[in-house]
């Protein structure tokens, strides 16, 4: 995934798949097995193998036996890791989706369901795991104006079903830093943004979800750009990564500096309010919407 866009043909990564191509890296590694011999052992090119490595195909049990084979793996260890292979190429329960999402933010549900933390910068909308029905409802419409009806309501099911991670056991932490603008940017009319406004004092009561919000006094800063969110995962084979997007695809990025860079621009952010500052814009909008 390092510095990949996703287009339309990119099959997306679950979190236990990009898990499994990073073991089978370092597998090759310390059997000290180059691109080149994996990819003769399986009679295919290198790029195949980097491929598998990198989570942007499906570990097929066939390979992955082979593989692990020929780095000298004993057959508990080939038999565990075949099955934790099939388990990676089974669908996340957003593919029944997929007829309203495009392929590349498949990819971003996947990592934002089995990171354990997420902090997203949002110049333009409330973001997406903290939005209420009749706001996504407005935004969606807005960004997908030649939706059918039905389309439009599964790309808000969808929404809210993702909003599910932040009420289960060990719900991963959230911070959020958005712009005062997001608060003055009418979706749905006065009386959704005003159920939205209500939505965001609630959750500043969850330990577990923090929202900074930018005022305009703060005035030019590091991160007045696009969009971003960034995933940390628990597990150990995983880089932190970043993730961008445009108006018809997007990029995820795991280089170290480019993680850095964004993790770096979130950070000074925050530090242009407070939580009594943010939580005052709140309590006026809250009064301008009543």
């Amino acid at each position: 995934m390092s510095d990949a866009r996703s287009g339309a043909g990119t099959s997306a990564p679950t979190v236990l798949r990009m898990i499994l191509g990073r073991r089978l890296q370092d597998r090759r590694l310390g059997a000290d097995v180059s691109l080149d011999d994996a990819a003769k052992a399986l009679r295919v090119t290198s790029l195949t193998i980097r491929r598998l490595e990198k989570a942007e195909v499906a570990l097929k049990p066939l390979y992955v036996e082979k593989l692990l084979q020929t780095y000298g793996a004993g057959q508990q260890e080939i038999d565990e890791f075949v099955d934790l292979a099939e388990r990676a190429n089974e669908p996340g329960w957003w593919h029944a989706y997929r007829d309203v999402v495009p392929s590349w933010f498949t990819a971003y549900v996947s990592l934002e369901s089995g990171a354990k933390t997420l902090r997203t910068y949002e110049p333009q909308y409330v973001t997406g795991l903290l939005q209420t029905p009749g706001y996504a409802r407005a935004v969606l419409r807005g960004g997908f104006p030649n939706d059918s009806e039905e389309d439009l309501e599964r790309r808000v099911d969808l929404r809210l079903r993702r909003q599910s991670l932040l009420e289960k056991a060990g719900a991963p932490t959230l911070w959020v830093v958005m712009e005062e603008a997001v608060l003055h940017r009418v979706a749905g009319g006065n009386e959704v943004m005003l159920e939205q406004i209500e939505r965001l004092l609630e959750v500043w009561e969850l330990e577990h979800v923090s929202v900074d919000i930018v005022p305009f006094s703060a005035g030019a800063h590091v991160g007045a750009c696009a969009p971003f969110t960034y995933f940390r995962f628990e597990e150990p084979e995983l880089p932190d990564v970043v993730y961008s997007e445009i108006l018809s695809a997007s990029v995820y990025l795991d280089q170290r500096s480019d993680v850095a860079t964004h993790l770096e621009a979130h950070n000074r952010m925050s530090l242009l309010t407070s939580s009594a500052q943010s939580r005052a814009l709140l309590q006026r909008m809250r009064k301008e919407y009543s």
